[in-house]
């Protein structure tokens, strides 16, 4: 039985917040129906979700004005009708293996143990997680959590599926997949769909309705996709939606001085240990590259070839599987030995690392707080560190949000934030693990017109990413890493 949601001038505020995520909404979603969220980053389309699928709490989490039902009940009440996959996959991963993680959600549900274990090898192979079922969560790449999350998701067969940036995580060929098991299972089931995503071009042709979130409240368009788009596209553009055939445009800056070597390998292999193993099981081999002053490198190749790895290895986060990196004394500035083996303190000012996951980096209550933690800790002049903070959170449209708790953000002004903070120390050196991950049109632009700016400075920029304009935009040279493997 498929699902019918309706909105009644309903708006959510997050508990201690001033401003409201999302309100004055007004929709009803009828049974059936395949619905794409669009909005700027900020706008309310994940909390519009998280309070369909009843998960944002009670009067002590926030407040609620107007009424949202599923089905002519609170989603509270209708649990177990709409199945969400939430914009971080890491969020929900709760158990140690693959096919108890899918069966979660069944079990919770009641379904008969039979039933559960013939739905879930069907959902791993619907979205294409090709692993064996005791397969290890801790051992999936970003991709292939987004993955699990979807095969958990189906294996629920909710009347309504609430898919929150799907494909965010995955690479151009594990994003098609992605959305073909989506739409085929919405086929199969019957079942009501409403996707938020910023790829657009992905979804255009399997949707039958853009609804679009204002950054101010309430719907601002609403209707086929290609009357929406065609009646609206500039004030979408403006709004900073992603408008399909808008192209985006990044001026380069020209670098100050010759391109130095700053961190180099000729034979490196990357891997993560697992816990009780005493070496790490590589994951890729055979890596050479010379990150440059002044240069970007991007990072690219499939999921689960080992980027994020890759990153978080020439960050000095975890040492290499085999191999040697070797930093020059630009970069090293008097630290001892590969940049493993430097301190915290040594590595805020030489290498600066952005995670994929940015809940992974944020330490502090407020906004604010997040970008000086690091410079406070170099001792950063107070007045100095002030202005430097003002010009981040302008630069990066958070200045409304300073006194916000990180954690309320949405993911697009978590993802800005987390960059901000990386930036903020000045390392010569700056590894980015999927940096455009959550933006809006707009905020695309001026992220990436930053970090050109950042490039043009003399930065050395490594950037794993699967964004194809973000790479035609920045890079300067591009390492291919691994083969194609499920994503």
């Amino acid at each position: 039985m498929t699902a019918r949601v309706e909105a009644r001038g309903w708006g959510w505020r997050h508990a201690g917040r001033d401003s409201w995520a999302v309100s004055d909404v007004d929709l009803v979603i009828e049974p059936g129906e395949r619905v794409l969220l669009l909005g700027a980053s900020g706008a309310g389309k994940s909390t519009l979700l998280r309070g369909i699928a009843g998960v944002l709490g009670d009067e002590e989490d926030g407040d609620q004005s107007g009424e949202l039902l599923v089905d002519g009940v609170r989603p509270a009440h209708a649990r177990g009708r709409a199945g969400l996959v939430l914009q971080d996959p890491d969020a929900q991963v709760i158990l140690a293996r693959v096919g108890d993680d899918v069966a979660f959600g069944c079990e919770n549900l009641g379904v008969p143990r039979d039933e559960i274990w013939r739905r879930v090898p069907r959902a791993l192979d619907d979205v294409g997680l090709e692993v064996p079922l005791d397969h290890p969560t801790t051992r999936l790449s970003g991709g292939q959590k987004q993955r699990l999350a979807l095969a958990g998701v189906l294996a629920m067969q909710p009347g309504l599926l609430l898919l929150d940036e799907p494909t965010a995580n995955l690479d151009p060929d594990g994003a098609q997949s992605v959305r073909d098991s989506v739409v085929a299972a919405a086929a199969r089931t019957g079942a009501t769909l409403v996707v938020v995503e910023h790829r657009v071009d992905l979804w255009i042709d399997h949707i039958d309705r853009v609804v679009v979130l204002g950054a101010e409240g309430g719907v601002i368009a609403d209707g086929p996709p290609e009357r929406v788009f065609a009646a609206h596209s500039t004030t979408l553009t403006d709004a900073g939606v992603w408008v399909p055939g808008v192209a985006p445009v990044v001026p380069r800056t020209a670098p100050t001085g010759a391109p130095t070597s700053l961190l180099t390998s000729d034979d490196l292999a990357v891997g993560r240990r697992s816990f009780g193993a005493k070496r790490a099981q590589a994951v890729a081999t055979g890596i050479r590259f010379d990150a440059l002053s002044g240069r970007a490198l991007a990072v690219v190749g499939p999921n689960g070839a080992g980027k994020s790895t890759f990153a978080a290895t020439i960050a000095g986060l975890i040492p290499p599987a085999a191999g040697h990196l070797t930093a020059s004394a630009a970069l090293a500035a008097g630290a001892a030995g590969p940049p493993h083996d430097w301190t915290s303190r040594q590595l805020l000012t030489r290498i600066g690392m952005l995670f994929q996951t940015p809940e992974h980096q944020l330490l502090t209550g407020t906004v604010r707080a997040e970008l000086e933690v690091g410079s406070r800790a170099l001792g950063t002049e107070p007045g100095r560190l002030a202005g430097e903070v003002d010009d981040l959170l302008h630069r990066l449209r958070l200045t409304d949000l300073a006194d916000a708790n990180p954690f309320t953000l949405s993911g697009g002004e978590k993802r800005r934030l987390t960059v901000a903070a990386s930036l903020i120390t000045r390392p010569r050196l700056l590894v980015l693990d999927e940096p455009t991950y959550g933006q809006d049109a707009r905020t695309w632009r001026e992220l990436a017109a930053l970090l050109d700016e950042v490039r043009g400075g003399g930065t050395s920029l490594v950037i794993a990413t699967h964004d194809r304009p973000l790479v035609d935009a920045l890079a300067d040279d591009v390492l291919t890493i691994g083969q194609a493997v499920p994503a």
